[in-house]
């Protein structure tokens, strides 16, 4: 693999206005299929959220239950198990104090994001101190955009494209548009994900981060979700070649270069730097800032590219100073179109080292905060990065960055 060499010592970042915010740590629950004979295919959307909020409460004990003010949850299609103001009722299920209050957010795929972002904002204007912000996705149960009815003027008056609608057929249009962008390329790519995985999960570094679910099947009794469902490790250029392209004929999206349809829930506690270091809360990471745009929905991959170029701009940064990538692998071909502006090798080793959605899966909602937990763990091994960033493409055309500090920075040195 090749790594792009740092051309020179990254830039002092421009503070955002307000107290410094700190991600304090994330967990998740191991992603499932979201099948009907997926881990969770009979388990509650909430009490996969429930779960980590507990687990977030048992690790970090000297963060009493009465300081988390404010809890906010993402999902996408919030119905049923995962409705109902699922924050609130979350943060109640969960033993948080019924002082506590708490909300449901979307943001689609940057749900979880979003929840960290808004829960910091509240807390850099000195609303409150500590939050926990997180999302969850039961597509098992509810396939995106069930219960929904887009309004037909969005076709009729030709605001859209139809293909807008489905995100498979963005990716196409990426495609179309970047024709250097290949199915090779895509296919190579998603390999790449699913072997980067397998070696980081044998090396252990996936697995701190996860939290043990009961489960419960009707047919098989109780179970326990401890790992990852969807990776396929040994996946080879052949297998993927083989792939059907469903939403197009002779297309190049396939299930082999796109995350799936996956369950899953993940949570971080979000605190004011002076809170976390007055109750001995361990830092991941430090917020820098933040930017959400909006893109042609048509082609809604392409959306991390602005927003990162805002984001950049708003701290005060260049992409060269961005020594590490989480990058949501909705598609290959989104992040391929993301590498490809800002002249990134494909290969580059600062890219989702430890693999990405395309093997880990996708729970639409959750998987903003999956990326932050990973790269604070990342941060730790590489003193020498500074900056880091997790950035992410967004239904109906959005992206979504958001830049981090390391606090393990040695200077370079």
């Amino acid at each position: 693999m090749t790594t792009a060499a740092p051309t020179r010592a990254p830039k002092d970042a421009t503070p955002a206005g307000g107290r410094e915010v700190v991600f304090v740590d994330g967990v998740r629950t191991p992603f499932g299929k979201g099948t009907k004979t997926g881990q969770y295919a009979e388990t509650r959307a909430d009490d996969m959220v429930v779960r980590v909020i507990r687990e977030l409460l048992a690790r970090h004990p000297e963060l009493p239950p009465e300081r988390v003010e404010e809890v906010a949850i993402a999902a996408t299609t919030q119905i049923g198990d995962q409705g109902l103001t699922i924050g609130r009722t979350a943060a109640l299920l969960a033993g948080l104090p019924k002082s506590t209050p708490g909300f449901a957010i979307d943001r689609m795929c940057a749900g979880a994001m979003t929840a960290v972002t808004t829960t910091a904002s509240g807390i850099a204007f000195g609303a409150y101190d500590v939050a926990i912000a997180g999302g969850v996705e039961h597509m098992g149960r509810h396939p995106m955009g069930e219960q929904a009815d887009p309004n037909p003027r969005f076709i009729a008056d030709k605001l859209i494209d139809e293909s807008a609608i489905v995100m498979g057929a963005t990716a196409e249009n990426i495609h179309d548009r970047f024709p250097q962008l290949t199915k090779e390329r895509a296919d190579k790519f998603a390999k790449a994900s699913q072997d980067k995985y397998d070696a980081a999960l044998k090396a252990g570094k996936i697995g701190p981060e996860l939290v043990p679910v009961a489960t419960r099947s009707s047919e098989e009794g109780w179970g326990l979700a401890t790992t990852d469902e969807p990776p396929r490790p040994g996946t080879t250029l052949e297998d993927l070649a083989a792939l059907k392209t469903p939403f197009r004929t002779h297309g190049r999206v396939t299930a082999g270069n796109a995350a799936g349809i996956n369950d899953g829930a993940t949570g971080a506690i979000i605190a004011a730097k002076e809170t976390a270091e007055e109750l001995g809360l361990p830092i991941g990471m430090k917020l820098v800032n933040f930017a959400f745009v909006g893109v042609e929905p048509e082609v809604m991959g392409i959306g991390p590219v602005p927003a990162t170029e805002k984001a950049l701009a708003k701290a005060g940064l260049d992409i060269e100073d961005i020594g590490l990538f989480e990058l949501n692998e909705a598609f290959a071909v989104q992040v391929l179109a993301f590498l490809d502006h800002f002249g990134i090798a494909d290969d580059d080793e600062r890219v989702n080292p430890w693999g990405g959605a395309i093997a880990i899966g996708h729970p639409l909602a959750s998987s903003g905060v999956r990326l932050m937990t990973q790269l604070s763990r990342e941060f730790d091994e590489h003193p020498e990065v500074r900056y880091g960033l997790t950035s992410m493409c967004i239904g109906l055309g959005m992206g979504g960055t958001v830049i981090w500090e390391n606090p393990n920075w040695n200077g370079g040195k």
